[in-house]
């Protein structure tokens, strides 16, 4: 691998890095996103009305077309410090391996299938998608897998995080905002009267003490808690927002059916609840002796790993859920993702770059 093709594909993740781009606030990355793609001469360049680049490579029409997505989003609200800071071998940065190296490695990608004048058999989409973060429920991802449908070589998801792994089943995900309104009142002269933080409380306490499946791996969280007035009212309304998901899609059908009738229990004489679905994401796979994940296992031992195969929730939930060839291979490693504290490795992009060079070359 051309070090300069390494270096420069890490230098743009940075300056993508440097755009805030929270689930929803996506545009001004994706017109940085768009303009590269123009100065790169790819043709059919736009961003459609859901917010997704596209730029199409042309192949020599031999084959179904490849589609190579990133997402844009990222985690961290819009005032995020995004400083980053540099060692000899990590580079920290808020949202620089999840996903701004995923995206600039779609231009790795192209740099260096032209200096090894490489064409392909089919077209290559380069796709810099929206919505793929939080509550973003993979819209961004629908309307591509929408676009193309299942008449494709594949879809392949990167994710700047992941070398060393192949993402080939999706594990399927349900998210509630869950409600609670009470009359409320003065914490005082109307003590025992309900309170709606009260309530979610107990909701929770009943939620984390469920028992679950640790094959196929089940769990719940409650991400986020809000409501009441002030600390001597007595709350009249207050939500949470409830992730559930499994591997499995038994189990996953299990504990929402248990979950809601939770929630449903927790109404009563005075208290509301109301739970709302904010987000789905449905499981499919392929399986481990698809021709797909032999050929990545294979790229990945060339360059000396040990491919690892694995589950996620990211964008590969869309077209696998529909039985469409897909998977997500990663560019380096690194920690702390979804947090401040988030870094790279530098060097093994070396070889997550060399991995996916030879991935997109035999895919056909």
């Amino acid at each position: 691998m051309n070090n300069d093709v390494v270096n420069r594909a890490i230098e743009l993740a940075i300056q993508i890095q440097q755009i805030p781009a929270p689930t929803f606030q996506e545009q001004k990355r994706a017109e940085f996103v768009q303009g590269l793609f123009l100065a790169e001469r790819l043709t059919e360049v736009c961003i459609d009305e859901t917010g997704n680049v596209f730029a199409r490579l042309s192949g020599k029409g031999e084959g179904k077309p490849l589609i190579i997505s990133a997402h844009l989003d990222t985690v961290f609200p819009a005032e995020t410090d995004l400083r980053v800071t540099r060692g000899s071998e990590l580079i920290h940065g808020p949202g620089l391996g999840d996903n701004s190296l995923g995206v600039a490695t779609l231009f790795g990608l192209l740099w260096s299938l032209r200096e090894r004048n490489i064409q392909p058999r089919g077209d290559i989409w380069f796709v810099a998608n929206i919505g793929e973060e939080g509550l973003g429920d993979l819209r961004g991802m629908k309307a591509v897998v929408d676009r193309f449908g299942g008449d494709v070589q594949a879809y392949l998801v990167l994710e700047g995080l992941a070398l060393g792994h192949v993402y080939h089943r999706a594990v399927g995900v349900k998210r509630y905002r869950v409600t609670a309104r009470t009359p409320g009142g003065h914490s005082w002269s109307d003590y025992g009267q309900p309170s709606a933080v009260h309530e979610l409380a107990k909701l929770v306490v009943a939620l984390s003490s469920l028992e679950l499946p640790s094959h196929p791996r089940t769990t719940m969280n409650v991400g986020k808690i809000s409501g009441g007035t002030s600390v001597n009212v007595i709350a009249s309304e207050a939500s949470l927002d409830l992730d559930l998901r499994s591997e499995g899609q038994e189990s996953l059908a299990n504990l929402i059916s248990v979950a809601e009738k939770l929630m449903h229990k927790a109404n009563r004489t005075g208290v509301s609840i109301e739970a709302q679905v904010i987000g789905q994401r449905s499981a499919g796979e392929i399986s481990v002796a698809h021709p797909l994940v032999i050929l990545a296992k294979d790229c990945l031992r060339a360059q000396g790993l040990e491919p690892g195969l694995i589950s996620g929730s990211t964008d590969a939930n869309v077209p696998l859920s529909k039985g469409y060839p897909a998977l997500v291979l990663g560019v380096t490693t690194g920690g702390s993702a979804h947090t401040i504290h988030e870094y790279i490795n530098t060097p093994p992009i070396v070889q997550g770059l060399e991995q996916l060079v030879s991935f997109v070359s035999r895919v056909w």
